[in-house]
C-alpha cells in the first residue's frame, strides 16, 4: 500500500505540510538573515510602500483613459431618441384634416424614460471635466478638446431634463447653436446663406437638368445595396445595414451601421447619396475614431462636432456630383424652417410653408416636426441641430479651401480621423508622431489623392473673384439673342 492512502477506500489523504516535508525557513533561510559576509552580498532594503496615486502613468496611458470614461458615460445618451413623439402622432394630425396641433408637450417627454438618471449624469461629466484638468493641466490642447466635449455631454443631459419647455431652446442654442450666428467673416449669417441658396436653388427646373429618377425601390433592397458596397468600401470592419421603422429620416447611421426607414420608397440616386453621406462619411468616422487606442474619444460625436459631421457629408454629395436641386433645398429648407420656428413660427406655419413648397403632407408633417422636436410648437423654441447641414457645407469648403492655400493639404485628411471640430484638427494632426492619434484609415478617394481636389479649389477661389455680376450680365444679354 502506497504511503498517503487509507486501506478502507485507496483515496488520497491529505498530507500534512509540517510532516510530509522540511520547514521552508530551515531549506532557505530568513529572507532578513543577514548573509554571510565571505559571500560578499547582502539583501537590498525592502520596498517602499506602493504610492497613493498608483503607479506612474505616461501621458498617453492618462489620456486613454479619460477617453475611456467619457465614452463610458455617454453610452446611454441618445439624444434624437429621446425626442421623439408619441406613436401614432401624424395619424392624429391627418385625421383632424392638418387642423389640430399635436400633444407633444413636457408630459408627454416625460412618459417617454430617458433610460439614465440625466441629472445624475450631468453632474458626472463636470466631475470628469474636472479630472481632465486636473490629470492633464489646463494649458494643454488635448485637455481642452477634452474638457469641451464633457461640458457639452453634460448641457446635453441638462437639455434632456427639460423637454417640451423654452428652456429646452437656449440649452440647444448654446450646443448647436442658431440661424443668426455668423460665419468667421463676422458679417455673413447661417440664414443669409441659406436665403441666397433658397432663391437659386428654387429657380432651377430640374426638367432641364437631366431625366429625375423614380423612387420606387423598396427598402430591402436599398439594403441590400449598401450592404455590398459597404463591404466592398469598409471590407474586413462589418458595417450592418438594416430596415428600422421608428426613425424619422430616410437613413440614419451609427457606429457601425446605417438605418432604413421602412416603408420609404428611394431612386436609384437616393442610394448614391445614402452610400457617401451616411458611410464614407459617418460610419467611416465613427471606424476610424474607433480605431485610436489613445483617442478613443473620436469615435462618438457629442453637439460641438455635427456641423464638420453634416457639413462634410452634404459636401460629399456635391463633390461626387451625386446631388441634385431637390435634395439640396431639403438640406437648405431645414436652416429657414428653424429661423421660422426660432421667430415664433409655430407647427402648423412650419407645417403650411412646406406645403407651399411643393412637398406633400406626410413630407410637411416629418420636415416641421424635425424642427420642433423637443421643444414647444408654440413657437420660439425650436430645436436647432438642423442648421449644421448648410452652416457645416460652407464652413468645410473653407477649411478645406484655406488648408490648401496655407500648404497644409495633410490638415484636410484630418476631418475623416474621427468625429472633430474643425479647432481639433491642427492639435490632433500634432500628435501622430508621439502615438496619441492615428491617422484615418478610411477616405474617399478625392480625399485620400487630393490633387484632383486641390484643383477645383483652386479655380473656385480664383472664379470667385471675378466680377461675377458683370459676367452674369454678359452672358444674359447673349442668351436673349436667341
Amino acid at each position: 500500500m502506497s504511503e498517503g492512502r487509507t486501506a478502507e477506500s485507496g483515496r488520497e489523504e491529505p498530507v500534512s505540510p509540517a510532516v510530509a516535508m522540511p520547514d521552508m525557513v530551515e531549506l532557505l533561510g530568513s529572507p532578513t538573515e543577514d548573509a554571510p559576509e565571505s559571500q560578499g552580498y547582502s539583501m537590498p532594503p525592502p520596498p517602499p510602500a506602493p504610492a497613493l496615486d498608483g503607479p506612474w502613468r505616461s501621458y498617453k496611458e492618462k489620456v486613454a483613459i479619460l477617453a475611456d470614461r467619457i465614452i463610458d458615460a455617454q453610452k446611454p445618451i441618445r439624444i434624437l431618441n429621446a425626442l421623439k413623439w408619441e406613436p401614432g402622432s401624424w395619424e392624429a394630425f391627418r385625421k383632424s384634416r392638418f387642423k389640430d396641433v399635436p400633444r407633444v408637450d413636457a408630459d408627454s417627454y416625460g412618459r417617454a424614460d430617458l433610460g439614465f438618471d440625466a441629472v445624475a449624469r450631468a453632474r458626472d461629466f463636470q466631475g470628469l471635466a474636472d479630472d481632465v484638468r486636473r490629470t492633464l493641466g489646463a494649458d494643454d490642447a488635448i485637455a481642452r478638446i477634452l474638457r469641451a466635449t464633457c461640458l457639452e455631454y453634460r448641457d446635453v443631459c441638462r437639455m434632456l431634463c427639460v423637454r417640451g419647455t423654452p428652456e429646452f431652446y437656449a440649452y440647444s442654442r448654446r450646443l448647436y447653436g442658431s440661424p443668426k450666428d455668423t460665419f468667421p467673416d463676422g458679417q455673413t449669417t447661417v440664414r443669409d446663406i441659406a436665403r441666397t441658396l433658397y432663391t437659386h436653388l428654387t429657380s432651377l427646373g430640374e426638367v432641364h437638368l437631366g431625366a429625375v429618377a423614380p423612387r420606387d425601390i423598396e427598402g430591402a433592397q436599398v439594403v441590400d445595396a449598401l450592404r455590398e458596397r459597404f463591404r466592398s468600401y469598409f471590407g474586413e470592419d462589418a458595417v450592418n445595414v438594416m430596415l428600422d421603422d421608428g426613425i424619422i429620416a430616410d437613413a440614419a447611421a451609427g457606429s457601425d451601421y446605417v438605418k432604413i426607414r421602412g416603408g420609404a420608397k428611394f431612386s436609384q440616386v437616393d442610394v448614391d447619396i445614402l452610400e457617401v453621406h451616411e458611410g464614407w462619411v459617418h460610419v467611416a468616422t465613427s471606424l476610424n475614431g474607433a480605431n485610436q487606442h489613445v483617442a478613443k474619444w473620436l469615435s462618438k460625436g457629442p453637439p460641438r462636432t455635427t456641423s464638420v459631421q453634416e457639413g462634410l457629408a452634404a459636401l460629399m454629395e456635391v463633390l461626387t456630383f451625386r446631388s441634385h436641386p431637390r435634395r439640396a433645398r431639403r438640406l437648405n429648407e431645414r436652416v429657414l424652417a428653424v429661423d421660422k420656428a426660432e421667430d415664433g413660427a409655430d407647427f402648423l406655419d412650419v407645417f403650411e410653408w412646406y406645403r407651399t413648397e411643393g412637398y406633400d403632407e406626410e413630407d410637411c408633417f416629418n420636415a416641421a416636426r424635425r424642427v420642433f422636436r423637443g421643444g414647444t410648437l408654440a413657437g420660439g423654441s425650436p430645436f436647432t441641430k438642423d442648421i449644421a447641414y448648410t452652416r457645416g457645407l460652407v464652413t468645410n469648403y473653407h477649411f478645406i479651401r484655406s488648408a490648401i492655400r496655407a500648404c497644409r493639404p495633410e490638415l484636410v485628411r484630418f476631418l475623416f480621423v474621427g468625429k472633430v471640430a474643425h479647432e481639433d484638427v491642427p492639435v490632433l494632426h500634432a500628435r501622430v508622431a508621439d502615438g496619441v492619434i492615428r491617422a484615418p484609415k478610411y477616405l474617399p478617394p478625392l480625399f485620400s489623392d487630393l490633387n484632383g481636389l486641390a484643383i477645383w479649389m483652386a479655380y473656385s477661389g480664383f472664379f470667385s473673384q471675378m466680377g461675377a455680376q458683370e459676367m452674369f450680365d454678359y452672358y444674359a444679354q447673349l442668351f436673349q439673342q436667341t
